[in-house]
């Protein structure tokens, strides 16, 4: 098959049939059970924390190619960070089990040869450079150096943990999607806050306990601003609408991808380009997304978060089982993070969070309650120490671990 056949013509959207399709595929009812994660970790020899490693080399190194013993998919970011994604758990136990495994064995092989596996939101040394050439990473970059460098800081230097728990089902409740929706929005300043791991920039600390959501508030914000606050309402409308309102990434092509400049997918399904979209282009321009919260079909991904130091990044994914598929933790969670968000509002909280972390008076009582919540839900015994020895180190004493980074790099 040629590339121009992967272009050939199909019939062209209509804003409502965009809609339908948007709200459809983006929220697909499931029963609450699963859990997954993916895992990023920058990448970085320990002779020279400079240097950068491209995918084919990390992957000759781990001696794979997508995926892993226990079947954890490998990826890359476009500056080279490691990705690890699970499959979708029964349980966090099972989760714990098959991506640590893996990743353990990563860390194992890249030691042997000199590189290390760095569990923090932002490269604390390195400028921002791609080392992944693909036409995908090529638009990105243009798209975003439209309105200035932060774009490259996020391609290029950051990592997180992210989340994945089912969307919920259509009945109400607090399984059904429009209640754990809410409850992803309302608890995500308090996930940043606690997990703020990257206040240090070019090798000085910054103003930020997390950098990196300071970074990713200052790109494009059609396309990475929160969905919703967890406001009453169909969360298919609102994401619909959000999608459709978002800038275009690029218009994709045998040849080089054209990088339109302030177009969204509304303004292109209704002619302003000359071009027609297919629902091909759609679902392209859907996986360019990334507000905090996405909806992914059967799951939500929370990608919020921080990355994490070797296994500890159990304790987000614990902490969110916990809160989501328990009811009573899931109550006590909402009744918890509603004074937070009183006369607040998103753009408010996060940099609250980004900032002050649990310094923050009202984040860390919300985040107290939280952890607690999960702690006394929580049934693994795994997920549970780990649940304990963070809340203990951290959470109960108001501190991240950036603060932790902040005092070395003073000492």
């Amino acid at each position: 098959m040629s590339d121009a056949s992967l272009f050939t013509a199909a019939p062209p959207l209509t804003v409502d049939a965009a809609f339908e399709y948007i709200a459809a595929q983006s929220f697909r009812p499931t029963a609450p059970a699963r859990i997954g994660a993916e895992v990023e970790s920058l990448v970085a020899s320990a002779a020279d924390r400079r240097r950068r490693l491209d995918p084919e080399s990390l992957k000759a190194i781990l001696a794979v190619r997508d995926a892993l013993p226990r079947r954890s998919r490998l990826s890359f970011e476009p500056g080279g960070a490691m990705e690890l994604s699970s499959r979708p758990a029964a349980s966090v136990g099972e989760c714990f089990a098959d991506l640590e495994a893996d990743r353990r064995r990563a860390e194992s092989a890249l030691a042997a040869e000199g590189y290390d596996l760095l569990g923090l939101g932002l490269d604390p040394v390195r400028l921002p450079r791609r080392v992944l050439r693909t036409p995908r990473y090529q638009a990105m970059e243009e798209l975003f150096d439209q309105d200035g460098r932060a774009g490259r800081w996020m391609m290029s230097n950051t990592a997180s943990v992210q989340v994945c728990i089912d969307t919920g089902s259509d009945a109400p409740g607090p399984h059904g999607i429009a209640e754990r929706w809410r409850l992803a929005h309302r608890l995500a300043p308090v996930l940043i806050a606690a997990f703020a791991n990257s206040p240090l920039r070019r090798g000085e600390p910054s103003l930020w306990r997390s950098t990196r959501q300071h970074v990713w508030a200052a790109i494009d914000p059609t396309r990475s601003r929160p969905v919703a606050q967890g406001l009453p309402g169909d969360p298919r409308e609102t994401w619909a609408k959000y999608a459709l309102d978002a800038r275009v990434m690029a218009v994709r092509g045998p040849g080089r991808w054209t990088v339109p400049r302030g177009l969204t997918f509304r303004d292109w399904i209704n002619g302003d380009y000359h071009q027609a979209p297919t629902l091909d282009d759609l679902d392209f321009h859907l996986s360019t997304l990334f507000p905090p919260v996405r909806p992914r079909g059967s799951y939500l991904e929370l990608r919020m978060i921080d990355a994490q130091p070797g296994p500890d990044w159990i304790v987000p994914v614990a902490l969110a089982a916990a809160l989501f598929d328990d009811p009573i933790a899931a109550d006590r969670a909402r009744a918890a993070l509603e004074p937070l968000w009183h006369r607040a509002t998103a753009a408010d909280l996060y940099l609250r969070a980004a900032t002050a972390a649990l310094h923050d008076g009202p984040l860390f009582q919300a985040a107290n309650a939280c952890f607690a919540a999960a702690q006394a839900a929580s049934t693994d015994p795994r997920a549970a120490a780990a649940l304990d020895r963070f809340a203990d180190a951290y959470v109960a004493r108001g501190r991240t671990r950036a603060d932790d980074l902040v005092a070395t790099a003073a000492g």
